[in-house]
């Protein structure tokens, strides 16, 4: 009876430890919502003292955090989507960055992963291994050789030097292959047996057993490029070409309610496609951490 209760207590105090922590986290992204929704004037009163000491040491002055707004406007958004074409045209540019990255990234990594689970061997399993190394690596380690080659090939400052690199990322081919290993070879002979091809195995055995994995890999690999900033800043230097994470981090301090409005379009994408396939994102991550490579 004892024991019942302490870890009766022990889930109740993990639980507000973590609803603590959930919402810290939550607080920026919060703030900036209900932010949108202030008039300029009213984020001015509570933040300007931030601003206008932009590269100062001390604020002297209060800075007041607001998450209700005192009224309620959409002057932001109206600015933001129809009288500033030039979010919206940088909207597009990170669509125009993003999508081709996610598509071939994802085609591309299911047919290596699908030639590292089918066939085994110490070729294999070295290069296998330089994948991992490969992924373990921060993307400013490889962001040099990406600008030499870019520079060689003369695509330096065009969309491909920023899409190439990025179909090929090494952390795709790394979770479809383990969950690729993970089913049995018994399906994949009876196949076989039934006359299928490896075309037909890969995509009517292969993928299907996958799909928990490739919605975690849409995911993650959507996120991931649709809040890239180094690899544009370095490889694409056309302002009219670079995404709309690039031009945020570069508003100015008289359009602050502007950038809460675009930041707040900028994060429906996401959102949306996390909300979708969370289910399969976890399960799709569990699954590949729990297999013997």
């Amino acid at each position: 009876m004892r024991g019942g209760r302490l870890r009766a207590v022990r889930i109740v105090l993990a639980t507000v430890w973590a609803g603590a922590f959930a919402v810290l986290f939550l607080l920026p992204t919060v703030l900036t919502v209900t932010n949108s929704f202030m008039s300029a004037e009213e984020i001015s009163a509570g933040y300007g003292a931030v601003f206008a000491n932009v590269g100062g040491s001390y604020i002297s002055e209060q800075v007041r955090l607001k998450f209700i707004p005192d009224m309620v406007t959409f002057k932001q958004y109206g600015t933001t989507l129809l009288e500033s074409p030039e979010y919206l045209m940088k909207f597009w540019n990170s669509v125009i960055l993003v999508l081709p990255i996610v598509l071939f990234q994802v085609g591309v990594a299911s047919l290596a992963a699908y030639g590292f689970a089918r066939y085994r061997g110490r070729g294999r399993e070295a290069l296998f291994f330089a994948y991992i190394i490969l992924m373990l690596m921060p993307y400013q380690v490889t962001l040099v050789p990406n600008y030499l080659v870019a520079k060689a090939v003369n695509i330096l400052d065009t969309r491909w030097a920023v899409v190439l690199p990025g179909i090929f990322t090494p952390f795709s081919v790394f979770l479809l292959t383990k969950t690729m290993r993970r089913i049995p070879k018994e399906i994949r002979e009876a196949a076989s047996l039934d006359g299928a091809g490896e075309w037909q195995i890969f995509r009517r055995v292969y993928l299907p057993q996958c799909r928990g994995a490739l919605y975690s890999v849409i995911i993650l690999v959507f996120i991931d490029n649709w809040n890239m900033v180094e690899q544009v800043l370095v490889l694409l230097t056309d302002p009219d070409k670079q995404p709309l994470s690039v031009f945020l981090s570069q508003i100015n301090t008289g359009e602050v309610g502007l950038a809460f409005a675009a930041a707040t379009v900028y994060m429906v994408p996401a959102i949306l496609l996390f909300l979708h396939g969370e289910e399969y994102l976890v399960e799709g991550i569990a699954g590949a951490g729990s297999l013997k490579g």
